[in-house]
């Protein structure tokens, strides 16, 4: 991996975790944490997507896709917690 696609995944990871926070418990969880829950997010959302048969294509497709992961992962949590 590039230093250059670290930083596309680190972005997208911050953004998916922030609009999965938003989406699922109504804030975010700090930039480290978004990052986390966004990358988690995304492997999860490629992983649904795929079983699906969809595939998302380009930064805004990944990130849909990155953000519909992280909100699974939290809705997950959010059981398990209770």
């Amino acid at each position: 991996m590039t230093i250059e696609s670290i930083l596309v995944l680190l972005v997208i990871g911050a953004i998916a975790g922030w609009l999965a926070g938003k989406l699922i418990k109504g804030g975010g969880f700090g930039l480290a944490g978004n990052i986390v829950v966004g990358i988690i997010g995304a492997i999860i959302g490629q992983f649904v997507f795929g079983l699906l048969g969809v595939s998302a294509g380009g930064l805004v497709g990944t990130i849909v896709m990155a953000t519909v992961g992280a909100a699974i992962l939290l809705f997950i949590v959010g059981l398990v917690k209770k």
